[in-house]
């Protein structure tokens, strides 16, 4: 062995020796969090744990950005852990759970952020009586429901609606609410929502005696209550998915939650993803009769989330690897996008631990156009999108050319036609590629499941020009370009010039990385190989 590949072999084995040390810290770390995650049973929840019957909770998967959700009093405001993750440092207990424990009677408390302005509340014992939401059934086929107005989807609900009980009450002849105008002011206010329905369902619930407090049916295991506004839309159904899966982590959870739609919106595409995150999907209004809940989370609305608020205040968080925050936290940088991305790839059974340097085999490179079609999404909508790009076909074509006579590398250009994939394929589309191009338009959303080093390439009309991509790639640490259009007419010519500069940039980002080795047992001999070739031994087992 000379002295070059003598010296390279020593780096290698450092750095291997480096990478298997901050593996087992890291998963021992993480390990020990779940182990010791918040003991509900422990705090005095009664039953909240889930028992195991019919309908069992999907574990929590184990993946690589996961950092620990802490419920601590300083998270500074406005940082990346504020925004992004458990923000929610400030708690009011309505009903103590410590009494609940001596009682058997109801327990209920509200997380508020102050970098949000939302509250994540939950409680046990908690009875939904259906019969006193007023909205339409929900989980209809949409071809059923054509015409139906959107007044009849979103719920109403009348006092009552929601109750718990309290040790020492009377009978129902003198209502008494679980909070006043208040409390609702100060977890839950109104902010720049219109129609506040987490809020309305808080104001709704009241309080009774034991003789009064009477369920049909018991849900045993933890049940996030979640109310949809624009549900068919993939941006702002991000939002509503991203705000379970923080109510729930905030919450310490010990399983993926069960979910009850309180609303009356018709079955969408959609619904395939929230099936795969959680651990089952019900309707509200699918319930025959009053129906208790042993551990209810209230999740704040979708629009309470940064994804959306980044649209009207400066967010300033950069992505950054959990690994490297691990090691050294920042508040300007976050991994936890990172995280739910994986957790939705995980959830359809794609592995979360791959490179991107597994997306290229000897050269081949994936680069995946996220086409606008015509469907139908909801009840009132027409079946016609608006036009973001005017000549999308012609820019494709001329792609698609360029492709096939590209020379240096191969690059397998993939049409996505998103609207006719099922939610699984589109996740898997969006990991397999290098680079990601599309107009302005829902469907970019899915780059919160891209892969680390995965380019983005957004094409933005002079009519829709807002930073909802831009941002979700910065929060992310992906790559992003854009190509800003005087009107909605892209030049082919200077779509795939850009294009050129791309590739060129990831070639060389491909040609700069470390060739791969790897140690290979052969009669408990143990042999190392760099790019293939065999450069030496390292010892005996």
């Amino acid at each position: 062995m000379n002295k070059k590949h003598a010296t390279l072999f020593k780096t290698l084995l450092a750095l291997f020796a480096l990478n298997s040390i901050t593996l087992y810290l890291y998963f021992s770390s993480s390990h020990h969090h779940h182990d010791n995650r918040r003991d509900t049973t422990a705090e005095g929840f009664p039953a909240i744990i889930p028992h195991r019957g019919p309908h069992l909770s999907k574990p929590w998967p184990i993946i690589p950005s996961y950092l620990p959700w802490s419920l601590t009093s300083n998270v500074p405001s406005k940082s990346c852990e504020a925004y992004f993750g458990n923000g929610f440092t400030k708690s009011a207990d309505v009903l103590p759970a410590k009494a609940a424990v001596r009682s058997g009677s109801s327990w209920f408390r509200c997380h508020y952020s102050w970098t949000l302005r939302s509250s994540i509340c939950e409680g046990g014992k908690i009875r939904m009586d259906p019969g006193k939401i007023k909205m339409s059934r929900g989980g209809e086929k949409l071809e059923d429901v054509i015409g139906r107005t959107e007044d009849e989807e979103m719920p109403e609900f009348e006092d009552g609606a929601f109750e718990v009980e309290a040790e020492g009450r009377g009978s129902r002849s003198k209502i008494k609410k679980l909070v006043g105008e208040e409390f609702l002011n100060e977890f839950l206010p109104v902010g720049n929502v219109m129609k506040h329905t987490i809020r309305e369902l808080v104001r709704s619930i009241v309080v009774v005696g034991e003789t009064d407090f009477t369920c049909q049916e018991w849900v045993e295991e933890p049940t996030l209550l979640i109310t949809r506004f624009e549900y068919a839309n993939l941006f702002h159904t991000v939002t509503d998915w991203y705000s379970a899966y923080v109510s729930s982590r905030v919450t310490g959870l010990p399983n993926r939650p069960h979910l009850v739609f309180v609303d009356g919106h018709c079955e969408t595409q959609l619904e395939e993803t929230w099936k795969a995150l959680f651990s089952s999907l019900r309707y509200a209004k699918n319930f025959s009769g009053p129906v208790c809940f042993r551990h209810a989370v209230l999740s704040p609305l979708g629009y309470e989330t940064a994804l959306f608020k980044g649209l009207s205040e400066d967010i300033d968080c950069q992505g950054a690897s959990a690994h490297d925050l691990w090691q050294s936290p920042d508040d300007k940088k976050t991994a936890r996008l990172s995280e739910f991305g994986e957790m939705i790839r995980d959830a359809f059974g794609f592995p979360v631990n791959r490179h991107h340097s597994d997306k290229t085999v000897s050269g081949h490179y994936n680069i995946l156009f996220v086409r606008r079609e015509d469907y139908l999404a909801h009840p009132r909508h027409r079946g016609k999108v608006e036009s973001r790009l005017s000549n999308e076909q012609e820019v494709f074509d001329s792609l698609q050319k360029w492709a096939s006579d590209h020379q240096e590398c191969k690059v397998n250009l993939v049409n996505g036609l998103f609207a006719h994939m099922s939610m699984k394929e589109q996740v898997r589309a969006i990991q397999d590629a290098s680079v990601i191009i599309g107009a302005h338009g829902a469907g970019l959303t899915h780059i919160v499941s891209a892969t680390p080093n995965t380019v983005i390439l957004e094409i933005i009309s002079s009519f829709f020009r807002r930073p909802h991509f831009q941002l979700i790639a910065q929060w992310k640490g992906l790559e992003y370009h854009a190509i800003n259009l005087d009107g909605s007419y892209a030049n082919p010519g200077v779509v795939i010039d850009r294009f050129n500069k791309i590739m060129r940039s990831l070639r060389n980002s491909r040609k700069e990385t470390v060739k791969p080795f790897r140690l290979v047992i052969d009669f408990g001999i143990v042999h190392l190989l760099v790019d293939g070739k065999f450069l030496g031994l390292i010892g005996h087992l």
